[in-house]
């Protein structure tokens, strides 16, 4: 007998026109009904697109005809109410799914829950191992009481504003660039309450001139607060991506951040073992901080792990001055490491 929840698996098929998330984890389905081999499916968007509205439904009713023993479908596709304009719904709504950024075919989210782990030195190596592969990235700094982007890059410059009032990012090692960190002194710190880091992150997405992007990586900050929450309520995340290191005590806060993810329907993109252990000079293996950690939690959760990323000097010499081993020794163990996760995460996702 065909359950309710074999009726929102099977509409997990369904893609919003445009996206990469589907109509369930975008919260649109809000009414699921089954009996008697009869369906009944209401969903609510948050634009009055009516092509999309007229594909959604003709998607979703074929995909549940196909369910067995039913004998009839019926799937309510109801528009947006007060007249929304767009796919997306306004910030703040984060079931609803929230607006799409023109030029930016992917966003992807860098987190780990816990500080430490190597999380932006993850997000500036992928981004510019990306760009290695041929694609257009940009990355987004969100920690913003503790950017580390700009030295990582090697960036310190202000940005300029353009002739319509944007930011226009700043630019090296082949990937479009923006921090906090650019906009304020070195030494100044930023204190300030949830609103206005709301507000600030909404501003790196609207008031920013990111062009055409194959990805825009995004760095979040640790922990499970205003910067997380409001980036989801900000921009259509097309998945989130974990950095961890392999002792519990990093995996134990990282799975609060998995958590975070699920709950605003973020999809988990797979996991990051950083510092995953170290070859002394004599070829020893030294397993630091344990390891296989970070593969068991992947395993665990049945979702993708992207990759081992070992101790290596020269990354941390990297990291320091501003060119990352993805570009300064991308033919070396190194660097491959990052080329080769980022390798994955693209045919993941493309």
């Amino acid at each position: 007998m065909v359950t309710e929840n074999d009726i929102l698996n099977a509409l997990k098929a369904v893609k919003y026109p445009g996206y990469s998330r589907d109509i369930v984890s975008f919260g649109l389905v809000k009414q699921v009904a089954v009996s008697n081999g009869a369906i009944h499916v209401s969903m609510q968007l948050t634009g009055n697109n009516a092509d999309a509205a007229q594909q959604i439904k003709t998607e979703a009713t074929k995909i549940l005809q196909a369910l067995p023993d039913i004998r009839m479908v019926h799937v309510d596709v109801r528009p947006a109410p007060g007249g929304t304009t767009g796919p997306g719904a306004p910030a703040g709504n984060v079931a609803a799914g929230p607006n799409k950024v023109p030029g930016i075919k992917r966003i992807v989210a860098i987190a780990s829950g816990k500080g430490g782990v190597g999380k932006s030195t993850c997000s500036a190596n992928l981004a510019c191992a990306l760009a290695k592969l041929g694609l257009d990235v940009g990355l987004l700094d969100c920690d913003i009481y503790g950017p580390s982007i700009p030295l990582m890059m090697g960036v310190q410059e202000r940005p300029i504003v353009s002739p319509d009032e944007k930011l226009v990012p700043l630019y090296n090692h082949g990937v479009k660039l923006m921090s906090m960190g650019f906009l304020l002194d070195p030494d100044q710190p930023v204190i300030w309450r949830g609103p206005m880091i709301q507000k600030t992150i909404q501003q790196f997405f609207s008031q920013v001139d990111w062009g055409n992007l194959d990805y825009l990586l995004v760095d979040l900050p640790p922990g499970t607060g205003d910067a997380q929450l409001s980036l989801c309520q900000t921009a259509p995340l097309d998945g989130g991506v974990i950095v961890t290191t392999p002792q519990e005590a990093s995996l134990g806060v990282v799975r609060k951040g998995i958590a975070m993810f699920q709950k605003v329907n973020v999809p988990l993109l797979g996991i990051v073992e950083n510092m995953s252990y170290y070859v002394t000079p004599n070829g020893e293996r030294v397993e630091i901080f344990g390891h296989g950690g970070g593969r068991g939690e992947a395993a665990r959760l049945d979702i993708p792990f992207l990759g081992e990323v070992p101790i290596f000097m020269e990354i941390r010499e990297g990291g320091d001055r501003g060119v990352p081993v993805a570009v300064s020794h991308s033919d070396k163990p190194a660097g491959q490491v990052f080329i080769d996760v980022a390798r994955r995460l693209h045919e993941q996702l493309g």
